[in-house]
């Protein structure tokens, strides 16, 4: 019998009927004390009200949550964001040269990035990572989840832009993921 379904383990059942009634506590606890903050002021009414919103709300759009995502290299993540925010400064600068130096001709071009990852999750993470990078946006992602479609402010080759961007930032999230 699997872990889930067995009746014997009343540990495992009781994380299921908390997980069932409290699913996000962490967030619940974050909403109700954004609402004390937000009404400034704690009066009994306002405590349980904050409360009765900061189990609702999370109690009924649990079903509409993706289920949480494990990092399997959680060092490499942390290296993975100190590198992106490193390329969001050099982007920023880069494209401020750009648009304001003296030869400001721009090649912008949209380009298919194709992908190895077929998760949902980290096929968001790797859009919203391009997103973030001045001068580079994604717009589309292919119906059947095989390419992103990325808007490039100026780009010289793109294939080399295809492959630094598989290399950068898709390699190390399969990594960090655990991707087929």
């Amino acid at each position: 019998m699997s872990q889930s379904t067995d009746k014997h383990l009343p540990a495992d059942n009781a994380t299921n009927q908390h997980r069932r009634w409290l699913p996000h506590p962490a967030l619940s606890l974050f909403m109700w004390v954004l609402w004390l903050l937000m009404v400034n002021e704690f009066s009994a009414g306002h405590i349980v009200l904050g409360a009765i919103l900061a189990w609702l709300i999370p109690f009924l759009t649990h079903a509409f949550w993706p289920e949480a995502t494990r990092l399997h290299k959680p060092l490499l993540a942390t290296r993975f964001v100190l590198m992106v925010l490193w390329d969001i400064v050099i982007a920023n600068g880069v494209l401020a040269v750009r648009i304001l130096g003296p030869s400001k001709k721009l090649q912008p071009a949209f380009m298919t990035l194709p992908l190895d990852i077929k998760e949902d999750f980290t096929i968001t993470v790797l859009a919203s990572t391009i997103s973030l990078t001045p001068g580079t946006v994604s717009a589309d992602l292919s119906v059947d989840r095989s390419a992103l479609l990325i808007h490039v402010l100026h780009v010289d080759d793109i294939d080399a832009s295809i492959a630094e961007l598989k290399q950068r930032y898709e390699k190390p999230l399969k990594e960090i993921f655990e991707c087929s």
